[in-house]
């Protein structure tokens, strides 16, 4: 998968989670059989349980090979037919983990019920993204602050277009510019779309 290509743009139809902590760096990672521990005690978080009881209701194929460990160039990604990738070359600890799950199951979630999404269409991904980084909670405050970004009022959409815009402009189909006019063009239908949660968490 495009994960394990270094810097390279990654392949249409995987989507990965971009933006590096900026305190990583000086963080080792988790050795392998932690992260793997790891994904499987995400598994009974509530999010990752509810995404799957909604996944399995709307027919979707979850569960057993959907997510597993890796070696890769980001913090995860999803990728149709292949499943998620949690990469734990990338992991610090527990709440890493459960983020990228919640995050990536999100993407699984669109795949799986949004009718002819294409993933080599900006627009379509573009949305996607949008409702992954604004439901996973990926732009809390919190984690915005642990990032260097200090900004309080309004930061939350800010940080989701920031980081849609980021990973969309990987998609080899979609240059910068593309990518910028496929958010704003989508923005307030897929902000908005909070399924399958009632609202935003």
């Amino acid at each position: 998968m495009a994960e394990g290509n270094g810097g390279s743009r990654a392949e249409a139809g995987v989507r990965e989670s971009s933006e590096p902590s900026p305190k990583r760096s000086s963080i080792p990672a988790m050795p392998h059989e932690e992260c793997v521990e790891g994904i499987r005690s995400a598994l009974k978080h509530p999010t990752v349980r509810f995404l799957r009881e909604r996944m399995e209701s709307a027919g979707c194929l979850v569960w057993p090979r959907l997510i597993r460990a890796a070696t890769c160039s980001s913090a995860g990604g999803y990728a149709s037919q292949q499943g998620i990738q949690v990469c734990c070359n990338h992991m610090t600890c527990q709440d890493e983990i459960t983020q990228v799950m919640i995050h990536e199951l999100i993407h699984a979630y669109d795949d799986c019920v949004a009718k002819n999404l294409n993933w080599t269409n900006c627009a379509h991904h573009a949305c996607s993204e949008i409702r992954a980084n604004h439901l996973s909670g990926d732009c809390h405050y919190k984690r915005e602050l642990l990032r260097g970004f200090m900004k309080i009022k309004g930061h939350e959409p800010e940080c989701v277009k920031r980081r849609a815009l980021m990973s969309v402009k990987n998609n080899p189909y979609c240059s910068e510019g593309a990518a910028k006019d496929a958010i704003d063009a989508v923005w307030d239908i897929c902000y908005n779309d909070t399924r399958p949660f009632d609202r935003a968490p």
